[in-house]
């Protein structure tokens, strides 16, 4: 069974629907409202083991609305936005939360925002908004793995004799997201200004054809 693109019917294209009361939506909602909780449990609680069923109910929520979304037709524009915007405010909320804890040292919360930075800035000068690209499946996995590594490192906290087991196993895995976030980020980079830059062009040829129209009519 597959994983990444898990639901999809080959003999219905994919259509993102105008619908905003979606099953995928909901679920990318709740999913983000796991945050608080998850900070929570984290900072007042110290209650790591509760904290890291939430991360894991998260994680699942994710491939589960990719799922539902792609199995019963419910793609929609919105889904397309805040599904893959959810995922990342999530992440640095979470990585915040463990650097307060002292669970994780700032380096690896700055390894996430700089390129997410950049590619925000680039994304309101060429577009002031959405950039409308897919997700890659670098992108997919990477998330994936931050969501593995993520509980698996709060897991290390409990005491128990696998502590350093899972320690070692957690900073493996986030690595390699890791390294899959820098990689996501540099082709997200350049398909942004490869947009970007054929933007005026359309204008170009939109208003042309508009114009042609005018005289035509």
């Amino acid at each position: 069974m597959r994983f990444i693109g898990a639901g999809a019917r080959p003999d219905r294209p994919q259509i993102d629907h105008d619908r905003v009361f979606t099953v995928p939506n909901a679920l990318t909602v709740l999913r983000f409202m796991g945050v608080p909780l998850f900070i929570w449990l984290v900072l007042a609680q110290k209650e790591y083991g509760i904290a890291v069923v939430v991360l894991a109910v998260m994680a699942g929520s994710d491939w589960i609305d990719g799922y539902v979304a792609r199995r019963f037709d419910q793609a929609s524009k919105l889904g397309r936005v805040i599904d893959p915007l959810a995922d990342r405010l999530a992440l640095i909320a979470v990585a915040i939360t463990l650097v307060i804890a002292g669970v994780v040292h700032w380096l690896y919360l700055a390894a996430l925002l700089v390129p997410d930075a950049v590619l925000l800035a680039m994304t309101l000068f060429f577009f002031r908004g959405h950039p409308d690209l897919p997700v890659s499946r670098v992108g997919k996995v990477r998330t994936g793995l931050l969501l593995l590594g993520t509980p698996l490192l709060v897991l290390s906290r409990l005491d128990s004799p696998f502590g350093g087991p899972l320690f070692i196993a957690a900073w493996i895995v986030l690595g390699l997201g890791l390294v899959g976030h820098w990689i996501a980020a540099y082709n997200y980079f350049w398909a942004i200004l490869r947009k970007g830059r054929m933007q005026p062009h359309d204008d170009a040829v939109r208003h042309g054809v508009e114009e042609n129209d005018g005289g035509a009519a």
